[in-house]
């Protein structure tokens, strides 16, 4: 089995808990280290790897073959250039860049040095995410005519990581959970025809946006997407309205809290939420009127690392493509005019 030497660009959170326990995992990769700038924690974890001092020299490791960009959002586009001109394929975390000509850059030059690119859009792959799109996919719902998704946390005070919390084209809770429920619309609905964007503050002190609440039109049918940091009670996270019939699900993928544990990936039940966390279908099937909770599906952020496995070694399609990172940000920028501009913006 061929072996894809790997390296991360950070070993913080996203780095040790959504990247490293994956590739480590996979039987066709190998975690061969990560640029760590002061605190040297890597090798507690997996002692074999390399702690690179600066990312000259992890780039100059000929040996390593794929680089996960998992640094703050604002960089993304200057180290994934660095890693596509280093002659590597390269996975960049959500938010893809912060605007979309830096998108469009990034792809061309994936092009030009023929390399892949994607991005990792990891709650593609949560139970519940999985799940809704079970549920529209056999069209349980009939024709779907409302959508809404929730990405809402109680987190009252400003936080430390000051790349979230300080004015910067990557900061704020837009460009930090926006992706998220972006993605998700599009991956399921494709491109909106228009939208209209509230984004504003709520927490005392905060120097960035921390709520917003975004309608997305398309033709027959309208997706909500909402976020904020002050919900001490949430709502579930996803409804689904169809001329058939409603779900109704929590956002109950327990990978983060799991991996956060200390467990590790690779055992049957990974990914498997709580029975209590089951989404609630209510809808007519054959005639027949049925109001019932159903399974939810596995989550498991594995998968996107085997399909990465497969795009670079056979040639198959990425898991998430450049594209699609570029149409989040368009989302993004739209909605930033939108309210600014306080009106309906045409996609």
């Amino acid at each position: 089995m061929r072996i894809i030497k790997t390296a991360l660009l950070s070993y913080g959170m996203s780095g040790k808990i959504f990247h490293a326990p994956f590739i480590a995992a996979h039987p066709g990769f190998k975690l061969c280290g990560a640029w760590e700038r002061s605190n040297k924690n890597i090798q507690q974890d997996y002692p074999h790897a390399t702690s690179y001092a600066t990312l000259e020299a992890l780039l100059a490791d000929e040996t390593i073959e794929l680089v996960i960009v998992n640094t703050p959002n604002d960089s993304h586009y200057e180290y994934a250039t660095k890693v596509l001109q280093a002659g590597k394929h390269v996975v960049v975390e959500k938010a893809f860049t912060t605007s979309v000509a830096q998108g469009e850059a990034l792809k061309a030059l994936a092009q030009k040095q023929d390399k892949m690119i994607s991005v990792y859009q990891n709650r593609r792959f949560d139970s519940d995410c999985r799940t809704v799109q079970r549920v529209i996919a056999n069209k349980l719902l009939g024709d779907i005519v409302e959508a809404e998704f929730h990405y809402d946390r109680f987190k009252p005070l400003v936080g430390s990581k000051l790349h979230k919390e300080m004015p910067n084209p990557g900061a704020g809770l837009l460009m930090d959970l926006g992706p998220h429920l972006i993605d998700e619309a599009l991956h399921i609905f494709g491109m909106p025809n228009a939208l209209f964007a509230d984004i504003c503050i709520t927490r005392f002190n905060s120097k960035v946006d921390d709520w917003f609440d975004m309608r997305l039109y398309y033709p027959s049918l309208s997706v909500r997407l909402k976020a904020g940091n002050i919900v001490r009670e949430a709502i579930p996270a996803n409804v689904i309205h169809g001329m058939k019939g409603s779900f109704i699900k929590t956002r109950g993928d327990v990978q983060e809290s799991d991996l956060l544990a200390g467990k590790k990936p690779g055992n049957d039940n990974w990914g498997t939420e709580l029975a209590s966390e089951q989404g609630l279908l209510h809808t007519e099937i054959e005639g027949k009127v049925v109001r019932e909770t159903i399974l939810s599906d596995k989550g498991n952020y594995g998968d996107y690392y085997a399909e990465i496995y497969e795009a670079i070694v056979n040639g198959k399609p990425v898991p998430v493509t450049a594209e699609e990172g570029i149409n989040t940000i368009r989302i993004i920028e739209a909605a930033i005019k939108s309210n600014k501009e306080r009106r309906e913006v045409a996609l």
